[in-house]
């Protein structure tokens, strides 16, 4: 998780990508508008923008900030989590909003399981991670690059599909969950471009098993003719396909 924490870190300190975040984060803030409620207590786990608390404070008394990153939890006053390895305080939010941190976990079972000791009994959860259609694009590329030099490597983190991630969250303890899906296409110029807005959302590779060593000139060059030739008039469309969820803990209360 400390290689997480320097993606984010690095995105932070070179101007961190926010047109996916914030799509995410509008969605979020639009739906509590809906719920004629204001929360005592909520917890936002995942913060690249040091305003998003403030913005979620029309809704809540009191707004506590995690992140995996520790510039990120710098700016908005927070503290660091790595969300399947924490101490949550039991029964202290009425309001978590989880933001495209979770589906780069180790254990997302175990990660669920401790959001949702954390929750009041009438708490509920909101939040959004990437699914697995995600990045097809990219990882096409990436296949004619291990073509070229003969091992296959793992360059994109799996990503839970949107069928499994409702039972996810009621085997953690939450009900009424519900899952949405939001493909959203980005059409990029060149390969460099996707793999730019990447580093700059903190999300590249950071599995194990990844190749320690770039790519060489030649996989290169095979990725981005792969990703020019999956395109049209000069740009090639990208998926980011983005699982919006919500549960409960018990029984809502809405008013």
């Amino acid at each position: 998780m400390e290689l997480r924490a320097a993606r984010r870190d690095r995105a932070a300190r070179n101007g961190v990508e926010l047109f996916l975040y914030e799509r995410v984060f509008a969605d979020c803030l639009d739906r509590l508008t809906l719920i004629p409620r204001r929360f005592r207590r909520a917890l936002l786990i995942g913060c690249p923008d040091a305003k998003w608390p403030m913005r979620l404070g029309s809704k809540a008394d009191r707004v506590d900030v995690r992140d995996p990153g520790r510039v990120f939890v710098q700016a908005a006053e927070g503290d660091i989590i790595v969300e399947d390895h924490w101490l949550p305080p039991s029964r202290a939010y009425d309001l978590v909003l989880a933001i495209g941190t979770l589906d780069s976990v180790n254990d997302l079972p175990l990660a669920l399981r401790l959001i949702a000791e954390a929750m009041t009994e009438d708490g509920l959860l909101l939040g959004a991670i990437s699914g697995g259609d995600t990045l097809p694009a990219l990882r096409a590329a990436m296949r004619a690059a291990d073509a070229l030099t003969g091992v296959a490597a793992p360059h994109v983190h799996p990503r839970v599909e949107a069928s499994s991630l409702a039972p996810l969250l009621s085997s953690a303890g939450l009900t009424m969950a519900v899952v949405d899906v939001d493909r959203v296409e980005v059409r990029y110029r060149a390969f460099r471009h996707l793999v730019g807005d990447l580093r700059a959302m903190g999300v590249t590779n950071i599995l194990a098993q990844r190749p320690r060593q770039p790519l060489n000139r030649r996989a290169l060059a095979a990725a981005e003719q792969a990703f020019h030739d999956a395109g049209t008039d000069g740009r090639t469309a990208e998926v980011f396909e983005i699982l919006h969820f919500s549960a409960c803990k018990g029984s809502p209360r809405l008013g």
